[in-house]
């Protein structure tokens, strides 16, 4: 297992869906065990969660029914919320590109197939699946969204939702801080130049991608999905709890998730 160093360095540069796709294997691999330990309580071990406000599908229902439905789950993780289908009746397959989170679904025990592989490179033949979803996985750390949307609509059969959650695109012109310091914008919405930690050789270990509103409609209708719905989950009452950027503070103020409703079209 890859650890990314603790002296990585942030900057903003292009890189290459290659050098993204390295990175995320090199950083998810390296702190799946602190992922999984910092936030495994409040993702549940079965439970299905769309983003740090807590919105969970039992509220959400963006899956619509999903007893006998085969289901793709792109960047599981820990295969929470395929665990939480397979309780409900569906037949979920967990794909992620990190090994360690894996192990971390098989650890938690799993009835359902578990695989590693990159998101852009579905290892399916198409039409497959009747559902498919993703809660901020992948979608944020590729090079080419639009290519990788293609490729689960090519798994997904006629008629399918695909439904995902990302870092609200407003929340790039804003300092990742939860407290006050980060109310005031510090970037342009518009510079979508992607936030890249290298460590001292110059190597990226993370990456992330900024789209805009716009950015991410374009590629699902480019994909051949039609959007159904944006989903802006508000920051609830009961949830006290600080997630990196996320917080009560900045949650009440401004949205940090969009979820994606789409059809395939």
């Amino acid at each position: 297992m890859i650890q990314e160093p603790d002296d990585a360095e942030a900057t903003r540069r292009p890189a290459s869906p290659a050098e993204s796709r390295a990175a995320s294997r090199i950083w998810w691999d390296g702190h799946a065990d602190e992922y999984q330990a910092d936030h495994g309580g409040f993702l549940g071990d079965a439970g299905f969660i769309w983003g740090p406000e807590g919105l969970s599908e039992d509220e959400a229902g963006l899956l619509g029914d999903v007893k006998d439905r085969s289901v793709l789950e792109i960047g599981a993780g820990a295969a929470q919320c395929s665990r939480w289908l397979a309780e409900r009746g569906a037949r979920p397959v967990a794909l992620d590109l990190s090994h360690r989170q894996l192990q971390h679904a098989l650890r938690l025990g799993s009835s359902f197939p578990l695989v590693e592989a990159d998101a852009g490179a579905l290892p399916f033949p198409s039409d497959t699946f009747d559902l498919g979803f993703s809660a901020y996985g992948a979608l944020p750390f590729v090079a080419d969204p639009a290519a990788v949307l293609a490729e689960i609509h090519r798994v997904l059969r006629p008629g399918a939702r695909f439904v995902f959650s990302v870092t609200h695109p407003i929340r790039w012109a804003f300092p990742d801080e939860p407290g006050p310091e980060g109310l005031s914008v510090a970037a342009s919405y518009f510079d979508r130049t992607p936030y890249v930690e290298v460590d001292d050789a110059g190597r990226a270990v993370y990456v992330e991608h900024h789209r805009t509103v716009g950015d991410r409609v374009r590629d699902v209708v480019t994909a051949g999905f039609r959007l159904v719905d944006l989903v802006e989950p508000e920051w609830p009452q009961w949830n006290s709890a600080e997630w990196g950027g996320w917080s009560p503070l900045r949650g009440s103020l401004i949205p940090g998730t969009a979820i994606f409703v789409c059809e395939v079209a």
